[in-house]
């Protein structure tokens, strides 16, 4: 581990002296004020570090979630000290075996320049450098064939507001409708960037799964963790309201109600937070082997 790293031993403050314990210290104008923060390294070559942990912890988080798929799926780390370059994990390497010494770093036309001297996934790199290179508030991408996000991609439709944890996403996700199979075109990892726009950092991949960005790995995990767990539950609310089932009737979140809760459920400060429980978790029971 790289010294004064700020992800695997350090406490999470529990309450402020003299203060609230409250996560959310006051109420101004009805919208309450938050103490979450993201760490921010005193240096390029720290925070390079400190993402790359963050990186290899997230691959062991979505190996014990059921995410690995063979050769498939794939992070991304803009590179914090050379930012038109950036990290990906190398091909054929399960998740649960990942440390930040395996993972690879690569220009935009796929050439290694450090790091670990492996082959990458050529639809990965596509994928993933033409969203680096579309949006620079983009730090880290995740991109998976997990169960739930793969089966609700058939449908080429977005999530509903079904509950507080889909409004996470609430004007915040896109789809892109047309399977081309896999992508090893530029072109289509343009069309990928094109569907997500300037904006929106998560995306349904029609016939395809998931993918989802952040401006730290934390942030791009958490999305992806919450965004598959929302494609479950729509497939089990679409089950039980199926015209042959109960009869039930959806009730989907109203728009402003979203535009709250996604204000108070899905900032990039609050993503943070969602992953760092999972991730002081997985240190634990591995003991950080994954630093190395």
């Amino acid at each position: 581990m790289a010294p004064n790293c700020l992800t695997a031993t350090e406490p999470i403050p529990r309450t402020l002296k003299g203060g609230s314990i409250l996560n959310a210290a006051s109420i101004d104008g009805g919208r309450p004020k938050r103490r979450h923060a993201i760490p921010r390294p005193a240096t390029k070559d720290i925070e390079r570090r400190w993402q790359l942990e963050q990186m290899a912890g997230a691959f062991r988080i979505f190996a014990k979630m059921g995410f690995a798929d063979g050769a498939s799926g794939h992070i991304s780390l803009r590179d914090p000290v050379q930012p038109h370059t950036f990290w990906i994990n190398p091909y054929g390497v399960h998740f649960a075996l990942l440390t930040v010494s395996d993972m690879v770093h690569v220009d935009e036309e796929g050439q290694r320049i450090g790091g670990n001297d492996q082959l990458v996934n050529a639809a990965g790199f596509v994928i993933h450098a033409a969203i680096h290179k579309r949006r620079p508030d983009i730090h880290a991408v995740c991109h998976m064939h997990s169960p739930y996000g793969r089966a609700w991609s058939t449908f080429g439709r977005p999530i509903d507001m079904l509950n507080q944890d889909s409004c996470m996403f609430y004007e915040d996700l896109a789809v892109y409708a047309n399977f081309g199979g896999v992508v090893l075109a530029r072109e289509e990892g343009g069309r990928l960037a094109d569907a997500l726009g300037p904006r929106k950092k998560n995306l349904i991949l029609q016939n395809h799964g998931l993918l989802t960005c952040g401006g730290t790995v934390a942030e791009a995990a958490a999305f992806f963790i919450a965004l598959e767990r929302a494609c479950q539950a729509q497939l089990l609310v679409e089950a039980a309201v199926a015209p042959d089932g109960s009869q039930l009737k959806k009730r989907v979140v109203s728009h402003e109600e979203a535009v709250y809760t996604k204000e108070g459920t899905g900032t990039p400060e609050i993503m943070y937070m969602q992953f760092e429980p999972e991730y002081r978790l997985v240190l634990r029971e591995t003991g950080g082997d994954f630093l190395s």
